[in-house]
């Protein structure tokens, strides 16, 4: 009898307007998104190819180490092209230097500001608020539409169980809308391996569970419009409420929670810390200076009241001496800095983490915001994106400044050999060449390269093992409700 019934829902499902509606909107949406993101990553590996070749032609071009400073790029993801996220919100690039800290610039916003009016339409979008508003187009008169109609009590005349009406209910919605969905994802995925998108296996299987968990979130608005419907007695009535419901899940709460936690937890503004780095860079530096003098006036004052030709030697036998000192202290202070700078950003990281673990703990009463937020870990495009990537570049930036420094000594030792044997031999040193000189380019063949790592599809479900979870309770609190409403529900 369920299999009858589960039959008879589905076809009456594929022969109605909705159908062919639902069919038709998901297909153009989730065929164009999937277009569109891949032209975007195409796109956006042309521009990381072309940048990452032009700061290497540029390297290649120097003909120094010292204080030899290059950029680093972050690569595009293949997964952007279902799920945003922040991608485009944050920097494409950081510098890599001594004295500048690592900080992603250049969005894709930050350039184009227009796109971020109405943000892009990516497949999650498409789910979150497309097909939840499906859902509920499906399901409002699923109960009370039979009542209204005369069939319900027609139906349960026979010898059939509520709970298997209910649930043949269910899975013919579920149907009605997965075959709209699987299709068209189907089409869309093919279309990456046509174009040619290096997908990786973990990428398969981060798109697998995306699809899956798409699945489950539009399954609990299937079972929150049969709640309704065995809630209310009139259609009309029961659309209404599941609307201001929708608005409320999708709309309202993901946002207000974000403003809540914004006004509960404060968090320095982006000027404020620069400002705080660049008054300690200021106080260091002026430190510096006052040490610098203090020792070159104690270097100098045993010269006091001799013959200037006598200064001029005493000062030649000793330069060396200070600058290797003052160098010292110059290296000191950098460290410092860096240390304060860290701890700065460290202060500001805590203050961020604290917002958004408030912010995401008040949204998550909304399935809307568990979605988002178990999408964007699968997709990699979480807000912990631009923290992971620049740690990344931070370790890359100690392992670069390593080699310069090492490079630039190399070349210190080079340039003090040929001089004294020029001195040796009484001769020019104009006619020698090397790396540092100005006249030779530098061989940077073994210089370190920036490869950014990837989360593994483990880390990101231990990630969202939680929001994974609350959809599946939510869609299982919203049917038991059903069921409970249904079986008491008048069908005269």
């Amino acid at each position: 009898m369920l299999k009858v019934l589960i039959e008879k829902e589905l076809k009456s499902i594929l022969q109605s307007p909705k159908f062919v509606a639902t069919f038709g909107v998901c297909s153009l949406l989730i065929l164009l998104s999937v277009f569109i993101g891949i032209n975007e990553y195409r796109s956006s590996v042309a521009q990381y190819e072309t940048a990452s070749n032009w700061v290497d032609q540029q390297i290649a071009e120097a003909t120094s180490f010292r204080n030899l400073p290059t950029k680093v790029y972050r690569k595009p993801d293949p997964m952007q092209i279902f799920v945003s996220g922040v991608n485009f919100d944050i920097g494409r690039l950081s510098e890599i230097s001594v004295e500048q800290d690592i900080k992603l610039e250049q969005s894709a916003y930050s350039d184009d500001p227009i796109f971020a009016v109405f943000r892009s339409i990516d497949f999650t979008f498409i789910v979150q608020v497309v097909l939840s508003l499906f859902a509920i187009v499906f399901t409002y008169d699923a109960i009370n539409g039979e009542r209204e109609s005369g069939t319900l009590k027609l139906v349960l005349s026979n010898p059939i169980a509520r709970g298997q009406y209910l649930f043949a209910k269910l899975a013919g919605s579920w149907l009605g809308l997965t075959i709209p969905l699987l299709i068209p994802i189907l089409i869309g995925l093919l279309l990456l391996i046509v174009y040619g998108i290096p997908m990786t296996a973990t990428s398969w299987l981060k798109v697998g569970t995306l699809i899956g968990v798409s699945i489950l979130y539009f399954t609990f608005f299937i079972a929150l419009g049969l709640l309704v419907s065995a809630l209310t007695r009139n259609s009309a009535v029961s659309f209404l409420l599941l609307l201001v419901v929708w608005i409320t899940l999708v709309l309202i709460v993901p946002r207000g929670a974000v403003m809540a936690a914004g006004q509960l937890v404060a968090v320095p503004t982006v000027a404020e810390i620069e400002s705080q780095k660049d008054r300690y860079r200021a106080d260091a530096q002026g430190e510096l200076r006052t040490t610098r003098n203090l020792r070159y006036q104690s270097m100098m004052e045993p010269a006091q009241g001799l013959a200037e030709s006598d200064r001029r030697a005493f000062y030649a036998a000793n330069i060396d001496l200070y600058t290797e000192e003052s160098n010292r202290l110059q290296a000191e202070m950098e460290i410092v800095i860096e240390q304060n700078n860290r701890r700065v950003n460290e202060n500001l990281r805590n203050a961020k983490a604290e917002q958004e673990r408030l912010a995401f703990l008040l949204s998550r009463v909304s399935p809307a915001s568990a979605y988002q937020l178990t999408a964007m870990n699968l997709g990699g495009t979480n807000t912990s994106m631009k923290n992971r990537i620049e740690d990344q570049m931070v370790d890359y930036r100690a392992t670069y400044n390593a080699y310069v420094a090492r490079k630039w000594q190399q070349e210190q030792d080079e340039q003090a050999a040929l001089l004294a044997e020029q001195r040796r031999g009484g001769g020019a040193a104009g006619g020698y060449t090397y790396a540092g000189s100005g006249n030779q380019a530098i061989d940077s063949s073994d210089m370190p390269q920036f490869t950014a790592s990837q989360e593994s599809v483990a880390e990101v479900i231990q990630a969202s093992i939680l929001d994974f979870g609350l959809l599946a309770i939510f869609t299982f609190i919203a049917f038991a409700c059903a069921f409970l409403a249904f079986i008491r529900y008048d069908v005269r």
